[in-house]
Order: C-alpha cells, then structure tokens, then sequence
C-alpha cells in the first residue's frame, strides 16, 4: 500500500526542478517522473527508516529500481540512475518525520 501522505511531502521536497531533473534522467517528461516516484514510494519496505544512511541506499537501490522498472515499463539503467536522485530525498523526508515525531 503506498503511503500517499509520504509521497506528497517527497514531491514537495523535490519540486519542480528536481522532478524534471528525474524527468530527464528517465527520459520521460514531469509526469512520468511523478510516476516513478510514487511507484519507488510504493516499493520501499516499510523498514526503510532503519539503519545507516549508506546502508539503507545501498540495499534499497538494486531491488527498489527493478521493482520501479517492472511497474513503470522504464528501463533499469534510466530507473537506478532516477533513484540515486531520488533515495536520498525521500530519506530525508522520512527523517524529517521522525524528528517531527520525537
């Protein structure tokens, strides 16, 4: 199940540049870019908080770009390049949520 409030802070922080960064890494336009953000959303464990930084990137990059690939029909170097873009982001939002919880 994807978490739709997780996906609206990532695009927040993301914002228009950064998407059509994504966008242009993927070679597709902000759209599709929208789109494999919310499926790398949908395809994080739910453990994803857990952990060291360099760790969480390095075991989520391989498994979470084949996931995205499949589910978007991109290819998997355009998608893993997308992602290096993209982890980081979205683990900062999810840090940013912890702190805010504490």
């Amino acid at each position: 199940m994807r978490d739709e409030a997780l996906l609206r802070d990532v695009l927040a922080e993301l914002g228009d540049d950064r998407v059509q960064e994504l966008a242009g890494e993927l070679g597709t336009g902000p759209e599709g870019a929208r789109e494999v953000v919310g499926a790398t959303v949908a395809a994080l464990p739910a453990s994803v908080g857990d952990g060291s930084p360099v760790g969480v990137l390095s075991k989520l990059t391989g498994p979470t770009a084949q996931s995205v690939a499949e589910l978007t029909g991109l290819p998997l170097p355009a998608v893993t390049r997308a992602l290096e873009l993209l982890l980081p982001v979205i683990l900062s939002v999810i840090g940013e949520r912890r702190r805010d919880r504490s």
